[in-house]
């Protein structure tokens, strides 16, 4: 008599085992397991940069057929991570689509952040805010954007990600990264800081009127 060994739930497996089974059987069900986990976060990045919540959920949909390929064809170590950054990415990109579709406008790009004094408290503020009194967006300054939050320290970085997109405190980030207390603050405001400078040094600059005298 033979006996069927029976297949594990992917509601008892972790992130990591259900893409390492996604990758070796393709089953999207296990990708889906793990993407419902982090749904209600990577809704929540795609709300930062796009508006109404109908364009944000159309994005969340599809980035999931994106992961479809690409999680079946490469081995990603900090998934977390790698999804906000995938989803920022692909809202980035829908952006940029829009503006070349639309009238050359050139909005400007107003990144803003909370107060360094106020930074524990401020973890209701978006990482980012982006706002065009035009509704449209320049593809340079969509571009400086993505390239200044890859140009962050690694540590930085990882402490921004944390904090604003995860919604961690001091403590729990320190937990996860190995930091103590004062590295994590002093990785948090110089990681705005860094950010902040290196949008406002790209920024193309403002022309003056040419007044004849």
């Amino acid at each position: 008599m033979f006996f069927r060994r029976r297949s594990i739930s992917p509601a008892a497996l972790s992130d990591e085992e259900l893409l390492r089974r996604y990758r070796l059987h393709g089953d999207v069900a296990d990708l889906g397991t793990v993407y419902d986990r982090h749904l209600t976060e990577v809704f929540a990045v795609c709300r930062r940069y796009l508006q109404p919540d109908e364009e944000a959920e159309d994005a969340v949909m599809q980035l999931f057929e994106q992961l479809v390929i690409k999680l079946r064809q490469h081995e990603v170590s900090n998934f977390l991570a790698w999804l906000h950054a995938t989803a920022r990415n692909h809202c980035l990109m829908i952006l940029r689509a829009k503006q070349r579709a639309g009238p050359a406008a050139g909005g400007a790009l107003v990144v803003h952040f909370p107060d360094a004094a106020d930074v524990e408290s401020a973890a209701h503020w978006h990482l980012l805010e982006i706002e065009d009194a035009d509704s449209s967006l320049t593809e340079q300054r969509l571009q400086a954007l993505e390239q200044a939050l890859v140009e962050l320290p690694l540590d930085q970085r990882r402490c921004l990600e944390l904090f604003f997109l995860e919604k961690k405190c001091y403590r729990d980030i320190a937990e996860e990264t190995g930091f103590d207390l004062k590295q994590v603050k002093s990785h948090l405001q110089n990681g705005k800081r860094n950010l902040k400078r290196y949008l406002e040094s790209t920024a193309p600059p403002t022309a003056t009127p040419n007044v004849r005298r």
